[in-house]
């Protein structure tokens, strides 16, 4: 009888586990490309995570979001290793491009004197100036 309840609880703990998921957000606004490594292999638990996902090259404009899911295929197969073998999915969501500016944008260009203190103090002054006399926002590039 001690048997069976042992195959019981160990079979319902497998059967009953839920999957596990983190998610990551920066706050910026997510785009249509997402890198996908499925099957990402981390061993001992977990303990010595996947390699490093470079989204540094695949997205220019930052990282929206950051997930990682171990699926219940994904349990299964560390189950099997008893963890020595722990793969994962991971999902990253790269950030969506600046905005565009309005064609009525004021812009102050503050490149060419970008070196020079006096030159950017006088052009976010001359921005602050303008923009509360037009009640619009004023831009400031430095490309």
């Amino acid at each position: 009888m001690a048997k069976y309840t042992v195959l019981i609880l160990v079979l319902s703990g497998l059967f009953l586990s839920g999957c596990y998921n983190a998610r990551v957000t920066t706050g910026a606004t997510p785009s249509n490309q997402t890198i996908e490594r499925p099957w990402a292999s981390g061993f001992l638990f977990g303990l010595v995570p996947p390699s490093t996902v470079n989204a540094a090259n695949e997205c220019p404009n930052g990282v929206a979001v950051v997930e990682t899911k171990l699926s219940f295929l994904n349990m299964l197969a560390a189950g099997f290793t008893f963890n020595l073998y722990t793969p994962m999915n991971i999902s990253v969501t790269c950030a969506a491009g600046s905005a565009e500016l309005p064609e009525d944008a004021q812009i102050i260009d503050l490149a060419t004197n970008l070196e020079k203190t006096d030159a950017l103090r006088n052009g976010i002054s001359e921005a602050a100036e303008l923009s509360q006399k037009s009640n619009a926002p004023v831009y400031l590039m430095t490309r």
